[in-house]
């Protein structure tokens, strides 16, 4: 989340997380100093989420620190030793190349509160595209969020094929990106509450 309206639509329209993306080479990136700010607009009992990708030690030292945060989330190639030593809770975010990959990534994550699943890509996320959601295993020991390009248009259909524990979604409901669409994020709040 880049803007407050945005926070305040999220929490409004009844989500229980809010994202903040601390990568720099992001669309979507915004500072400390930012997110303190939009975090004010978050309503007791909504977590806030700091997404990081290969992050420099002191940067999720500061924002540990310094924001209202309940979790961490890894979205690069951080060993479980990194994401560990923080002793803060963490999601792990992995490509879901396939259900072995993503049954060896539960296992490795141990720490992970939850594992979220994104479409391989070049990039860290927000690719907008989906991956074959019939390729995570149907038994997990572990929360699973589903990620990677859903919209209103497929939300549906994504959590008939496999039930998560949560779902993410960014470029699903932007108009421009870090700039969220709330019209559709109203269409995507409709097509959930209708299952």
């Amino acid at each position: 989340m880049t803007r407050e309206e945005d926070v305040r639509l999220a929490a409004a329209l009844g989500a229980d997380a809010a994202g903040f993306i601390f990568y720099d080479k992001s669309k979507r990136f915004i500072s400390v100093q930012q997110a303190h700010e939009l975090m004010r607009a978050l309503p007791p009992f909504m977590n806030a989420v700091a997404v990081v990708v290969n992050p420099e030690v002191a940067l999720v030292n500061e924002i540990v620190e310094k924001l209202p945060i309940q979790y961490l989330q890894f979205h690069g190639d951080e060993t479980p030793d990194f994401c560990d030593q923080f002793a803060f809770p963490y999601i792990k975010a992995i490509p879901a190349v396939s259900a072995e990959a993503i049954a060896n990534a539960v296992k490795r994550y141990a720490g992970a509160k939850a594992i979220l699943l994104d479409t391989p890509c070049d990039s860290w996320g927000g690719s907008g595209k989906v991956f074959d959601w019939r390729a995570i295993p149907p038994r997990l020991d572990k929360a699973i969020i589903m990620a990677g390009g859903l919209n209103a248009g497929n939300i549906r259909e994504a959590v008939s094929v496999y039930r998560p524990y949560a779902v993410d979604v960014c470029s699903g409901m932007e108009a421009a990106p870090g700039i969220k669409d709330h019209h559709q994020m109203k269409l995507f709040v409709q097509a959930l509450g209708d299952m």
